[in-house]
């Protein structure tokens, strides 16, 4: 995690902790407040999984795979940029370096609950369908607000 505070950190965390639960405990997780082309800001996290730490099949992810959310301010849409708003991503990673695939859309979405993240990575590494219902984290309507505020004050300083 980064040194200074970011809205999303607590998700992050508890995401982290769900995945960590569930035996699949992140090798690295980092969040950030990352640019857009060098314009604009959005807030995002990275999360690794891997063999050796997380328990993965060797064989089917030998060098792991990443987890990624992100929101967007909507700032940029205009850019074709995605839209204001959460989103969870997953690509394996290709080397030891960190190179990854293709970004794919989780079936987690926004502010899923961590639970429902780390039911959602286990699904997606076992081949199967999810089968819980999408539930909202408990301090989604906090983290949005949270979020929103950032991105407000982001939008001022542009």
């Amino acid at each position: 995690m980064t040194t200074r505070t970011l809205p999303h950190d607590d998700y992050i965390n508890a995401v982290c902790d769900a995945l960590t639960a569930a035996g699949l405990e992140p090798a690295d997780a980092r969040t950030s407040d990352a640019e857009t082309r060098g314009i604009y800001c959005y807030l995002n996290a990275v999360l690794t999984l891997d063999p050796d730490t997380s328990g993965l099949d060797a064989e089917r992810w030998p060098d792991g795979l990443i987890l990624s959310w992100e929101w967007h301010t909507g700032i940029e849409a205009a850019d074709g940029e995605p839209e204001r708003g959460p989103s969870w991503e997953w690509a394996p990673l290709v080397d030891s370096h960190g190179q990854n695939g293709e970004l794919n859309a989780l079936t987690a979405v926004g502010y899923a609950s961590p639970a429902y993240v780390a039911e959602s990575v286990r699904a997606l590494i076992e081949h199967r369908n999810q089968a819980m219902p999408v539930e909202k984290w408990e301090r989604a309507d906090e983290l949005h607000a949270a979020c929103e505020a950032w991105g407000t004050d982001e939008g001022a300083e542009s």
